[in-house]
């Protein structure tokens, strides 16, 4: 995608995740919160023709090669989207990690998958205001990153999981227990997609 980019259509149904995810807040969370990263995106590029052809990756990878004055928008908006899209991907009901390479890379490096969850966990709890937890393959194997706001983990690696932790992914249903949302977040996981990109 480059620009104008187009909000990036879901690969399933707004009430795919129920009841992990409600309806509501998935209509509320694509179609209303990215669409506004979408546009602002689009409202921040106009001018600048000679970016036009860059991806959102490409924006996002050295934001101290654009232009001063759009430089915190990109990094909200293009942000918000590349976080979304990939957040939204991740998602499935039904699927497990299976005996491959990522499965050992996680158990290599926290000793089980259950102990991996417990530290993603707390990346997710302890991210004050709103934020990301993500899983990134760094050239040293897989590492935990939090980012505040729209920050993303791109300069870090390559980001294969992410979880949203702004209370509009959760709050409709869970109110201020961001724990329990992230305890349901994890049997929504789309291990296929993760492993996709883990070994793509």
């Amino acid at each position: 995608m480059a620009y104008p980019f187009k909000l990036q259509p879901l690969p399933y149904a707004h009430d795919a995740l129920e009841p992990n995810i409600d309806t509501t807040t998935m209509q509320i969370h694509h179609g209303k919160h990215v669409q506004a990263y979408t546009d602002n995106l689009n409202k921040a590029l106009e001018p600048h023709t000679s970016l036009h052809g860059l991806s959102v990756e490409q924006l996002l990878s050295d934001l101290s090669k654009l232009p001063t004055e759009i430089q915190a928008a990109v990094r909200n908006n293009a942000g918000g989207v590349f976080n979304h899209n990939l957040y939204f991907s991740i998602l499935k009901k039904g699927t497990t990690l299976k005996d491959g390479a990522l499965k050992k890379a996680i158990e290599a490096k926290w000793g089980s998958l259950d102990k991996f969850k417990a530290e993603f966990k707390q990346a997710g709890v302890t991210q004050f205001g709103s934020g990301w937890a993500h899983l990134v393959k760094t050239s040293n194997g897989l590492e935990i990153i939090k980012t505040p706001n729209q920050d993303t983990a791109i300069t870090n690696g390559k980001t294969i999981l992410n979880m949203d932790v702004w209370e509009h992914s959760y709050y409709l249903k869970y109110q201020n227990n961001r724990g329990a949302y992230i305890d349901s977040f994890f049997e929504i996981i789309n291990w296929d997609a993760v492993e996709a990109l883990y070994n793509a």
